[in-house]
């Protein structure tokens, strides 16, 4: 199957609010870069559907997928639901489009399951919602559609997925919905001592977990030794029938929300390497607030997952997208470098390896010959 791009325009001027993490655009962004790139032809984009509560409560509750819907209609949250289901507080705001937009990055995610049943690879930028629970709204994430995706690779014969979380944040909501899988491999890299506080290195689910988290400043030399040495290789190992890879954008070193210092070619690095472990493959966005390294870094997936060359100087079509851009009530978007218009590829951001880092690879690969086999 011809790779393709899973999106929406329903992200295009949906905003937490003005002074929200996700007041930026991103999945809008990501659309007009590639097309004006040349890369994403009509023949490889798909509009995501908007999933109904039936296919959302095969993991969300029917009574919180009603409250979602309640609150989007009425426009306010009860204490009740509020207390209950994590909606209308700062991090889950009441917003115009707070069932609809999450419900479209679901969908994707779901239909992307069926979709990949014969073999594929598929980008849902708007994915990647990592850290919804069951029952409630959590860390910006409405639902879970990482969780729904992998749900649907199974129904679709996919009996081993391995799900990677490169995210800076922990994948808590999916670590909650597989910790006792056999079947789904489980692997995060995040920042240490950052919300919220899960997936600590002795977490290991079933034998197929391993969390890895890292210490702020994280460089591209440290990455690829984990890719190396921990994530290829217990991919490799755990021979999965599909591939679920979320590439948040939060653990670029221009990312207001963390203080990792990775470049996007750390991310596309992974992601050429992780693309060829199965014949399925749902690529997914997740964190990411600065809207230029969004932009960049998710374009630049679509064009190694679909096989593009990415130049070192943007086209004037491309560029415009770039320069259009604001990132109002943050000191970034006072005087962006020149580069954030004009490239899509970062410098390297080559450093030493730590012990610590090094450390920590060691103990979790020394796992990976441990994992569970395939379940009968």
């Amino acid at each position: 199957m011809t790779p393709l791009l899973l999106g929406s325009d329903i992200y295009r001027g949906s905003s937490y609010g003005t002074w929200h993490p996700l007041r930026v655009p991103r999945v809008s962004t990501v659309l007009d870069l590639t097309r004006a790139m040349g890369w994403l032809p009509a023949s490889q984009f798909r509009t995501s559907p908007r999933a109904k509560p039936a296919a959302l409560s095969v993991w969300h509750t029917p009574a919180y997928l009603a409250a979602l819907q309640h609150a989007e209609v009425s426009g306010a949250v009860d204490e009740d639901a509020r207390a209950r289901h994590g909606l209308g507080t700062v991090s889950n705001p009441v917003f115009p489009e707070m069932f609809r937009r999450p419900a479209t990055g679901a969908g994707a995610s779901l239909l992307a399951g069926e979709l990949l049943r014969d073999g594929g690879r598929i980008h849902n930028p708007g994915g990647g919602t990592h850290h919804g629970m069951p029952d409630r709204a959590n860390g910006f994430c409405y639902l879970n559609d990482a969780v729904l995706g992998i749900l649907s690779l199974k129904r679709a014969g996919a009996v081993r997925v391995a799900y990677v979380d490169i995210d800076a944040h922990h994948m808590d909501g999916v670590e909650y919905a597989f910790a006792d899988d056999p079947d789904t491999l489980l692997i995060s890299t995040h920042e240490e001592k950052r919300w919220p506080f899960t997936g600590l290195i002795g977490d290991a689910g079933v034998g197929q977990t391993f969390n890895l988290p890292l210490p702020r400043g994280l460089n591209d030399s440290e990455m690829a030794l984990a890719r190396d040495r921990l994530m290829l290789p217990a991919v490799e190992h755990f021979a999965p029938d599909a591939i679920v890879l979320q590439c948040g954008a939060d653990a670029v070193d221009e990312d207001p929300l963390s203080r990792l210092a990775l470049s996007n070619n750390a991310h596309w690095d992974l992601l050429a390497a992780l693309m060829q472990l199965a014949s399925r493959f749902l690529l997914l966005g997740g964190g990411g607030y600065n809207p230029w390294s969004v932009g960049r870094l998710w374009s630049g997936n679509w064009a190694v997952l679909s096989g593009q060359d990415i130049p070192d100087r943007l086209p004037p079509e491309a560029e415009a997208v770039l320069r259009d851009l604001r990132f109002d009530g943050n000191s970034r978007g006072r005087n962006p470098p020149e580069h954030w218009f004009t490239t899509l590829r970062d410098a390297p951001h080559i450093g030493p390896v730590r012990t610590e880092v090094s450390d920590r690879v060691t103990y979790l690969a020394g796992r990976i010959v441990d994992m569970p086999g395939l379940s009968v």
